[in-house]
């Protein structure tokens, strides 16, 4: 499989234009070509450690979630939420662009970076992350998270391990992350005085705290599309009892 390269381009009113590049391997989500070689105090892992942080900062100085932020934290710094900005993404295969927001344009952003960062709350992200959709909304979001781990629980299945297809994990891993969220936004309130690198966080965390409650809601909507899917032209034929050789 090849690299993953997806490009941001910030255009601002001011003129200033600022461009982001992430590249990965396909099997190795994280990022070190984003990082710097120095890292601030907040990016210390004891720094707003989150709760449910499975690493011992005793054994790790640094927090890989903050770590991949650092660079976007810095550029950013001093812009303000809800100057407009013209996005643009481009990736292999496609560019999106829009004109929106930093505080979105940043979140998207940041979502990736979150995604692909290495931290294990985050890992379960790493596969949207070499789909990246940037600017998706909650509808969007919904079915590529919940797409995403189906195809995890497939390939349980395949390994001969119990899937889960009531969704019951998928709800954990966003659970979690609104911890994670909580915490990311406590250290970036220590890493700068503007408001729009929280905000982008806070708006990453309403995704999380509103998908496990609207995903049946937004599932029923699409269902019907899916009917085609339970046709009865479409079911497998039964399998035949095997032949037994008579003695």
């Amino acid at each position: 499989m090849e690299k993953v390269c997806i490009r941001y381009y910030f255009h601002l009113e001011s003129g200033e234009k600022k461009s982001f590049a992430f590249q990965f391997e396909p099997l190795d989500p994280e990022l070190p070509e984003n990082l710097n070689k120095t890292f601030p105090k907040w990016t210390r892992l004891d720094f707003f450690q989150c709760p449910n942080c499975p690493y011992d900062s005793k054994k790790r100085v640094y927090c890989p979630l903050a770590v991949n932020l650092v660079d976007i934290i810095k550029r950013f710094d001093g812009l303000l939420s809800y100057e407009k900005v013209y996005l643009k993404v481009v990736t292999q295969e496609r560019e999106v662009s829009k004109k929106t927001t930093v505080q979105h344009g940043m979140s998207s952003l940041m979502g990736l970076a979150i995604a692909a960062c290495g931290c294990p709350h985050t890992s379960f992200f790493a596969p949207m992350a070499h789909f990246h959709m940037p600017l998706s909304s909650v509808r969007e979001t919904v079915y590529r998270a919940v797409s995403s781990y189906m195809l995890s629980q497939y390939f349980l299945k395949k390994e001969g391990k119990n899937p889960d297809f009531e969704l019951n994990g998928l709800t954990e891993i966003y659970k979690n992350m609104q911890v994670v969220n909580i915490s990311t936004a406590n250290r970036l309130r220590s890493a700068t005085e503007s408001d729009s690198t929280v905000n982008a966080i806070i708006l990453l965390d309403t995704f999380a705290q509103a998908l496990p409650i609207v995903m049946d809601t937004a599932l029923e909507e699409i269902r019907s599309m899916y009917a085609p899917y339970h046709a009865s032209t479409l079911l497998l034929p039964e399998k035949k009892p095997e032949d037994k050789a008579d003695f």
